[in-house]
Order: C-alpha cells, then sequence, then structure tokens
C-alpha cells in the first residue's frame, strides 16, 4: 500500500485533531467523568452515586480523589464492605477521606498530612517515584479532569468516624 503526500498530511491532520480533541475532553470531563468512564474503577463509581456525591464531584472543584480500584475493593472483607455501603453516612464519610478540596499533582506530593473534604487528615509521603496515600500506594497518577485530578490506588483508605 502505498501513501501520497495527500494522504499521509490529511493522516498527520487527523491525528493531531484528535489528540487536541482527547486533551480537551479531558479538560471538561470531571473526575467524576474519569471514574465512570475508567471500568477499573467501577465499583467506586457505584458507591460515589450511592452515596449522592455526582453532583459535589461535578461541582467546578478542585478536587483530588484518591480512587481506590476494584482490586482495592475486593481485598475488603465483603461483609465490612455491605454495611459501610448500606450505612449513607458512613459511606458518605469514607467516601470523602478519599479526596482533597484541591488539586494535587503527584509531583507536588510531599510527606505531610494534608485536610481531606472528610475533614480528617491523611497522610500522604513520597519516596523516589513512589507516592502513598495512608496505606495505599498510587498506581495511577495524574488523571486531569477540567475540575480535579485522580490518582488510583492500592487499597480503601480507612476513614475515621466522625462524631
Amino acid at each position: 500500500m502505498t501513501f501520497s503526500v495527500r494522504n499521509l498530511l490529511a493522516l498527520s491532520a487527523f491525528a493531531v485533531l484528535s489528540s487536541a480533541a482527547s486533551v480537551a475532553m479531558s479538560q471538561t470531563a470531571t473526575v467524576v467523568d474519569m471514574i465512570a468512564g475508567n471500568p477499573s474503577l467501577s465499583t467506586l463509581n457505584g458507591l460515589i452515586q450511592k452515596a449522592g456525591l455526582v453532583d459535589t464531584l461535578k461541582s467546578a472543584g478542585p478536587f483530588t480523589v484518591f480512587a481506590p480500584n476494584n482490586d482495592a475493593f475486593k481485598a475488603v472483607p465483603a461483609k465490612a464492605l455491605e454495611a459501610i455501603a448500606n450505612n449513607p453516612a458512613r459511606l458518605n464519610e469514607v467516601l470523602t477521606f478519599h479526596v482533597l478540596p484541591a488539586k494535587v499533582m503527584a509531583g507536588q506530593v510531599s510527606n505531610a498530612k494534608v485536610k481531606s473534604v472528610h475533614g480528617a487528615n491523611i497522610e500522604t509521603s513520597v519516596a523516589g517515584n513512589f507516592v502513598t496515600v495512608e496505606s495505599g500506594m498510587v498506581i495511577t497518577a495524574d488523571l486531569q479532569a477540567g475540575n480535579g485530578v485522580v490518582h488510583i490506588i492500592d487499597s480503601v483508605l480507612d476513614a475515621p468516624q466522625k462524631k
């Protein structure tokens, strides 16, 4: 198969436009849209919907979401996860503990305690290229959205219960 200069230019233009469209989409998609569109975050997505946090996470933000993947939820004992999912106040506590009220890229994380939307502090740390949040490790970083960023983590963070 041979390509003319015209075909190569057309293909190049298509590639540039497709790339620009995907960048524009990531800037207009919200953190909740990013979570909903990622199959490895389907459990988290369902819990966000159940907790009624969709509208909050679609708002202007900015937000940083430490998003446990499906494997992280599988590691939680089934009865414990069911108890959390069926207790609206506790579900809200657990989910909001995974969210910061600021946009923090992985390169900006430091060894510190930062306040979550829940109100309790989350301990973050960095060792070389590894970022941890409480006991969880960031396995996919910097999924940018128009209202913040999502970092996929390998465990569900244990939120303190509010009094």
